[in-house]
């Protein structure tokens, strides 16, 4: 894994602990994960381009490769497998053999409902809209909740014609 991945292991643990005390519900806590990993992956996105040196991806097929292939092998070490293509070539899922994220964690009975890596859907569907992509990301499947594999589903919705980040007209 790349280095400091124990540290951001053991500091975003801190981070859900944090948010699940700040609010009420999973739900909520889910949103602020998935919020918080978009604005990561608006300015991380940057960070990528400039240190893989992939140049724009042609379809959504090479886009998954270079997410699975390339970006998180950079930022948390591992490959993800690419399966369940839609037939239509819009849609597709990764499969996590481990997610670092959910090393030393274990769901307390009372958060059930909790995402617990949702900030990864939020990384990846930010960094996908600043290369004009607008995707819908989100898990399917989580060891943490007994799933032998952990599992995100994306799906491509559009090809984004303005420059304007959603929200910022």
């Amino acid at each position: 894994p790349p280095p400091n991945s124990e540290l951001f292991t053991l500091t975003y643990g801190a981070l859900v602990t944090q948010l699940c005390k700040d609010y009420e519900n999973d739900d909520d806590v889910n949103k602020q994960l998935d919020k918080m990993g978009y604005n990561i992956g608006v300015r991380l996105i940057e960070d990528f381009l400039a240190r893989s040196n992939v140049g724009r991806c042609h379809d959504f097929r090479e886009t998954a490769d270079v997410i699975a292939k390339i970006a998180f092998k950079m930022y948390l070490g591992i490959t993800p497998s690419i399966t369940n293509w839609s037939p239509g070539g819009d849609e597709f899922s990764l499969i996590l053999e481990n997610n670092p994220l959910v090393d030393f964690v274990e769901l307390p009975d009372n958060h059930s409902t909790l995402i617990y890596s949702n900030l990864l859907c939020g990384v990846l569907r930010g960094a996908l809209e600043m290369v004009q992509m607008a995707v819908d990301v989100k898990f399917v499947q989580d060891t943490l909740k007994g799933d032998s594999v952990t599992e995100i589903r994306m799906k491509f919705i559009r090809r984004i014609e303005d420059n304007l980040p959603a929200g910022e007209e």
